[in-house]
């Protein structure tokens, strides 16, 4: 088994690097983390911390946006394409299952994923330790936001294969995606804002809003990684959010996204029909 689901993430692999996929990812992450890097050198001062602590804080809301919007990039095309080029009734006849190819598709798309993330943000961090300095938590915080943003990025991929099982087609699956982008990453915070505002202070803002914030995987990759360090905490301004929530709460939702998201997919990709 497998031996039969790297033989497939290799197989996906090769096509991502003849799509450019992994050198636009790459470049994408690193371009906007080293911008964020040379911008936010300003606070350092004012607020008494290294300039690595202020990057991490930054790159924390790109890779919120850039990681799901990129799973779901890679992902949406992963079997309503196929199913249009039909190519995917041709792999269906090898001898593996379904969910041996779908396993194997996420190992070389999350590959994909991770290497962006690792070079993108690790490229940000490296210029912000050499031209501001770090510190052993600030170090630690952006090894955690290299990991975590991995582990969002697996969320969406497989929420994309999911859309894409169950669209039908490539353009409906690309739909889909932008949806489910929009939903988790845009909405659900203009939501649960709107809420607070409305509940003004009660019961819902003190027990119930932490918990709806942790169950989204977007929010709780931020809670993650602002509950890790004090000073990233207070960069980004999100220290009471993650004080109230147990220090379980948000990993614990991140961890077990991607393993529910593709359980889903894997049970929507039973009823396609190559």
């Amino acid at each position: 088994m497998i031996g039969r689901i790297l033989a497939i993430a290799a197989a996906e692999f090769r096509i991502q690097r003849r799509n450019r996929w992994v050198v636009m990812a790459t470049a994408m992450m690193t371009l906007f983390a080293l911008a964020l890097t040379f911008a936010g050198s300003a606070p350092t001062g004012a607020l008494g911390v290294d300039l690595l602590t202020v990057a991490v804080a930054s790159m924390t809301t790109l890779a919120v946006y850039l990681a799901p919007f990129m799973a779901l990039m890679i992902g949406f095309d992963a079997i309503a394409g196929e199913g249009e080029r039909g190519t995917l009734g041709l792999v269906l006849t090898y001898p593996l299952s379904r969910g041996e190819m779908l396993m194997g598709k996420f190992v070389a798309h999350l590959g994909v994923l991770a290497i962006a993330m690792v070079v993108g943000l690790g490229a940000g961090g490296v210029v912000a330790a050499l031209t501001g300095g770090a510190g052993p938590d600030s170090v630690a915080a952006l090894a955690r936001l290299i990991a975590t943003a991995i582990l969002l990025g697996a969320s969406f991929l497989a929420l994309g294969y999911a859309a894409s099982a169950l669209a039908g087609s490539a353009a409906g699956a690309a739909g889909a995606a932008v949806g489910l982008w929009l939903v988790f990453v845009v909405l659900y915070d203009l939501g649960l804002l709107g809420a607070v505002v409305f509940d003004g202070g009660g019961v819902f803002t003190k027990s119930v809003f932490p918990w709806l914030l942790a169950l989204n995987p977007a929010d709780a990759f931020r809670l993650w990684n602002v509950a890790g360090t004090d000073q990233v905490a207070l960069v980004s301004g999100m220290a009471g959010a993650g004080q109230t929530l147990p220090a379980w709460a948000a990993p614990a939702s991140l961890i077990a996204w991607p393993v529910l998201a593709f359980a889903l997919a894997r049970l929507a990709f039973q009823r396609v029909e190559p």
